[in-house]
């Protein structure tokens, strides 16, 4: 039983670290002392609170001891204390809620802006999507758009919620005990000839039902701790995956996958489902039983001190005071009886933005194995390629490229050649040995980012569209075969949708055309587009970087990209042999002649 206890309670100080570790960054940083001066007025606002209620207490008394005296003086003038009281425990309510709202918000977007920043540092949201697929334990939090999004507007709700009512609970159990005590008399029963005499009995009785009804409700609502923080995991990947049919609408509705995606979308919505009825059985069988602890409450002090009451020894005003002392010691001591559905949603919540917390620190602690540095050439000395799972596809390759070179890699589909890419963009976190890569160099994947919105800030990204005029922006498109798009620069739209595979390709290789780069890693850059446009592209950008003094390496499968580069690179599977070895070797030769 006592390891049982201790198990728990060291569970609860976890969380408390937890929690503060969270939390604690935000009061520390540059806005510590509008947050903390903002913290310490919501204390001082919720300390005048508990104080209004015991204004409110002594009210209490005094009006209904008038009424029971038909004392008109006293009530009229009770009335008007009410009406002052009131006014003034009004103005606190509005404040504190202002005041409690602001700094939440201001919270909330510190610590979003805080997590974005950190997401987005470093290639932190790629590395830690590639490390799901190498199922690392601790190094894979799901969705991590929700986490940003909502767990944190949660995590700061309920963390200041619960905080400021364990606060108010703990002072108005301070400031009602005593009142309790004064009222409740003392309690005398006999037992084997022997009287017995209990003091400040309704205090011990308030204790003791609290006590009681906590226990009863932890044992009830612990489940309930599991079952939001899949509800919210359910939840997030049935959103994701709506957003991924939104995403590939098109192509869904080529292959006619309306079908499997409906199925998969239902698959995931009945794992909401099921988990959210479970939730909603927990929360009945909680709430079944607060409801009752609460109904009880009520009465209880009445049926306790009405022997008093109807012997004469207090009057209406005290019996008053004493429900009214009573329910506040009862709604102190039972706030974790009434708050354990918010504290499962808080914990829950606390859990995934922990999680989450540790995967970013654990990747921005750790080293990357390939040492990057930037140079005039492209060269990569002991390089070594492997997948998330750690299958090694190329190991100790010595590489080089100087301004002038055009080098084509090819080799065998999933022999890694865009592993190879990411490697010396510095992105790939598998790869090992020494790479060192023009700083001006531009990778270009096979399939570009479009993002939405105007057509000019699509064709410049990442660059601002102010950087350029409208005359080299048109110019831009008309060499990449988009003259069409000349005139739609301000046109606003969901270009990844409206755009087919081949003009997406073409934007992106206007892009470059705007930028004139002197390196470029192409990546199956027209693998959308036919022969006659992949041959006039491909020359424009081969005079481009040559023209800024600089290289390119392409990845491509047609025979006729070769016309643009003197070498070759091929990726050569390797006989299985000892374990370890990788699968490929990279073999190095001259490019074929030019096609007259």
């Amino acid at each position: 039983m006592s390891s049982s206890v201790t198990a728990r309670a060291a569970t609860f100080a976890q969380v408390l670290r937890r929690v503060f570790a969270l939390a604690a960054p935000y009061f520390r940083s540059e806005e510590k002392w509008r947050a903390r001066t903002m913290f310490a007025a919501i204390v001082a606002l919720n300390l005048a609170y508990v104080y209004a209620l015991v204004l409110f207490n002594q009210w209490y008394g005094r009006f209904y001891d008038g009424l029971q005296n038909k004392d008109a003086t006293v009530f009229w003038r009770e009335i008007r204390v009410f009406c002052v009281l009131a006014f003034f425990n009004i103005l606190l309510q509005v404040l504190k809620f202002y005041v409690t709202q602001l700094l939440q918000l201001r919270w909330r977007t510190w610590m979003t802006r805080d997590y974005m920043t950190r997401w987005m540092a470093n290639r932190t949201f790629y590395h830690l999507e590639l490390a799901r697929y190498a199922n690392k334990e601790g190094q894979t939090p799901d969705n991590p758009d929700q986490r940003i999004q909502e767990d944190m507007q949660l995590f700061t709700d309920y963390t200041m919620t619960l905080s400021m009512g364990l606060l108010n609970a703990v002072v108005t159990l301070v400031s009602f005990v005593g009142i309790l005590w004064g009222l409740s008399g003392s309690f005398e029963f006999s037992m084997g000839g022997t009287t017995y005499q209990i003091v400040g009995a309704m205090v011990w009785l308030a204790v003791a039902y609290c006590v009681v009804g906590t226990v009863i409700t932890h044992f009830i609502g612990r489940p309930l701790i599991g079952t939001n923080f899949r509800q919210q995991r359910f939840e997030a990947d049935f959103r994701h995956h709506l957003v991924r049919v939104r995403e590939y609408s098109e192509a869904i509705a080529l292959d006619r996958g309306e079908k499997v995606e409906h199925g998969q979308l239902d698959t995931r919505f009945g794992s909401v489902l099921r988990n959210y009825l479970l939730l909603i059985k927990q929360q009945k069988n909680l709430i079944t039983f607060t409801s009752f602890f609460g109904q009880a409450a009520v009465i209880f002090p009445f049926v306790v001190a009405a022997p008093r009451f109807f012997s004469g020894a207090i009057q209406l005003g005290q019996l008053m005071q004493i429900s009214s002392a009573f329910g506040k010691v009862q709604d102190s001591l039972s706030w974790f009886v009434d708050n354990y559905d918010k504290v499962a949603v808080w914990r829950a919540t606390t859990d995934r933005l922990t999680t989450f917390d540790d995967a970013m620190r654990a990747h921005a602690a750790q080293a990357m194995p390939l040492e990057r540095a930037e140079a005039a050439e492209l060269r990569s000395d002991d390089l070594s390629v492997a997948l998330p799972n750690g299958t090694s596809l190329l190991s100790g390759a010595t590489l080089a490229v100087k301004a002038g070179d055009s080098v084509l890699l090819q080799g065998p589909s999933g022999s890694g050649k865009s592993t190879l890419f990411r490697s010396f963009a510095g992105i790939w976190p598998f790869a090992s040995g020494h790479v060192k890569v023009p700083d001006d160099a531009v990778f270009m994947p096979q399939r570009p980012y479009v993002p939405d919105g105007k057509l000019r800030d699509a064709l410049t990204y990442p660059n601002p569209a102010a950087d350029f005029t409208d005359d080299q922006l048109r110019q831009a498109l008309t060499d990449a075969l988009l003259p069409d798009l000349a005139s739609r620069l301000d046109d606003s739209d969901s270009w990844s949708q409206k755009l087919s595979g081949g003009e997406q390709q073409r934007l992106a290789i206007a892009r470059v055309l705007l930028k004139k780069p002197a390196w470029l890693f192409a990546d199956e850059i027209t693998s959308a587009l036919d022969a006659q446009a992949e041959g006039v592209l491909y020359k424009q950008l081969s005079d481009t970087v040559h023209a800024a003094g600089g290289a390119m390496v392409s990845i491509a499968h047609r025979a006729a990209v070769g016309d643009f580069h003197n070498q070759r690179w091929t990726l050569v599977p390797q006989e299985e042999g000892a374990a370890g070895r990788a699968r490929y070797r990279l073999n190095v030769s001259a490019a074929q002649p030019a096609a007259a």
